[in-house]
């Protein structure tokens, strides 16, 4: 086959179909998300495999991996798209039709911040469509670094990747108890009485867990873990039940401190302050709809989390840790100062 023909019959079709075999990592995901029958998903791959000149997938043991070609071609083809998806937004934006698909990943904790958020969008911009991927932290960064998403909501910047990340809101983690926990009732409590508790946390890897090891580590105390879990509702039913004391973000625990199953362990400077950030690639240039969406929570974030709050003891318990208001005009110069650049 001469090499000007190669590839002179693919069709976008078989790229998409290419593209999210290769993202997925099967044949029946594919064809879930393109709303295809299997069969139909293995005839565009094998189409694109004929045009190409080369077998794109081969059989495994427990189901299929990309071969060399496919593994080239596949980083082609999320090019493509993602250009050909970008040129629909400025044509879009062109006509004045403010439209597309609002791409967004967050870690597992900001799923319960979040979606108020972006149903507060869409309804100022009815016309956009919303894909929201939820994940914990790793899976986070590896969607935002292969462009699956075109922003991501987490509570700290990854260092392996080179993004523009702004804070807009503050992120109150604390440690809680059952009422009835023996520390409760403790007088003085610091950080190392908890040495010998049955700590619950996230697994290694999560924003929580993250923060946990590195306050011990910068108050010189050994961290002993209880349990590691995966879940936050597993932790927050292990806590309540008694069976130790956990670290959380207060946004996963509002009706567990409403119904009085939980409580915040009389601990100095507890709950803590960190921020949530709203980030992107630094290499990327960001579709309009995610422009303005980074632009909304940096405006209205933090005021639309106070609102779901307004009643709750969340935020009475971090009202007191709040500090003054600034002018808008020192806020701004704040809000600047902490983009992150990495």
């Amino acid at each position: 086959m001469p090499a000007s023909s190669a590839l002179k019959h693919a069709t976008f079709r078989q790229l998409v179909a290419l593209h999210s075999v290769a993202r997925l990592g099967s044949v029946s995901g594919a064809a879930d998300e393109m709303h295809l029958t299997q069969p139909a998903v293995s005839i565009q791959i094998s189409a694109l495999e004929e045009s190409a000149g080369t077998p794109l997938l081969q059989r495994t043991g427990r189901g299929i991996r990309l071969t060399e070609a496919g593994e080239l071609l596949a980083g082609y083809a999320a090019r493509i798209l993602e250009l050909w998806r970008e040129a629909g937004d400025q044509i879009a934006a062109q006509r004045g039709d403010f439209s597309g698909t609002l791409r967004v990943a967050a870690v597992t904790t900001a799923e319960y911040l979040l979606p108020p958020m972006l149903v507060a969008f869409a309804s100022e911009h009815p016309k956009v469509k919303l894909k929201l991927q939820v994940g914990n932290r790793d899976q986070i960064v590896r969607m935002l670094a292969s462009q699956e998403v075109d922003l991501a909501i987490m509570g700290r910047p990854p260092g392996e990747l080179k993004t523009v990340a702004k804070p807009f809101a503050k992120h109150p983690m604390a440690f809680l108890a059952a009422p009835s926990h023996p520390l409760m009732a403790s007088r003085g409590l610091d950080l190392s009485m908890l040495r010998d508790a049955s700590i619950l946390v996230r697994e290694r890897g999560s924003g929580t867990r993250m923060t946990v090891e590195r306050l011990f580590k910068e108050a010189g105390i050994p961290l002993r873990i209880g349990s590691e879990m995966s879940s936050n509702e597993a932790i927050k039913h292990m806590c309540a039940a008694g069976f130790g004391v956990a670290f959380l973000s207060l946004h996963t625990c509002v009706l567990e401190l409403e119904a009085g199953l939980l409580a915040l362990l009389p601990l100095a400077d507890n709950p803590i302050e960190r921020d949530w950030y709203v980030m992107h690639l630094s290499s990327q240039q960001l579709p309009h709809v995610a422009e303005a969406f980074e632009q909304f929570l940096g405006e209205k974030g933090q005021a639309l989390i106070h609102k779901q709050l307004e009643h709750s003891p969340l935020r009475r318990a971090v009202a007191g840790k709040r500090r003054p208001r600034a002018s808008p005009a020192h806020a701004a110069a704040k809000q600047k100062s902490r983009t992150v650049s990495r």
